[in-house]
């Protein structure tokens, strides 16, 4: 499912270059559940950024089912996070303006879902974290943990075969 292969990723920092990532390889299969954990500095979040299709690397392969994202342009990479990802970041990035129902149907209107078809599919993913009841309220009449839940939703509410959480 996800291969990365000898993956790079150098920054130039005006004084010479930083390697996020020195040459990394990895495979994760279809069910598996993985942590990268590190020392802060490490390179995690730049990895998750590339297994994300979020940055790409310097250098490697990188294949998510069997496709090389590696070499893939902005749009490709946009399409792919759609359909194939989903995403739990630390921050929450609940947009303040959208009700819970509106937040979770947001990444389903970019696949072109039919409203009707989306708007089942987020009451799920709601009811799932334990906030069905409360899909009209705005994030700002949340808790944090409650806004973590609804961010919960929105990456399980398309049934992404890939859930990439950063610290949830």
């Amino acid at each position: 499912m996800i291969e990365l292969r000898d993956i790079y990723k150098i920054y130039s920092d005006g004084d010479g270059e930083i390697r996020a990532l020195d040459g990394i390889s990895l495979q994760i299969d279809q069910g598996e559940f993985v942590a990268i954990v590190g020392q802060s500095g490490s390179g995690k979040s730049t990895c998750m950024n590339i297994i994300g299709c979020l940055d790409t690397p310097t250098s490697g392969s990188y294949h998510l089912n069997g496709i090389d994202v590696s070499t893939m342009n902005e749009i490709e990479l946009s399409h792919i996070r759609n359909q194939t990802l989903g995403f739990i970041f630390q921050q929450y990035n609940l947009l303040p303006k959208l009700n819970l129902l509106e937040n979770v149907e947001l990444p389903l209107i970019y696949r072109g879902m039919p409203q009707k078809e989306r708007e089942e599919k987020a009451k799920v993913a709601l009811e799932r974290v334990g906030l069905l009841d409360r899909a009209k309220k705005m994030p700002s009449q949340l808790s944090g943990g409650q806004q973590q839940r609804v961010s919960i939703a929105r990456a399980l509410a398309g049934d992404p075969p890939v859930i990439l959480a950063d610290e949830p």
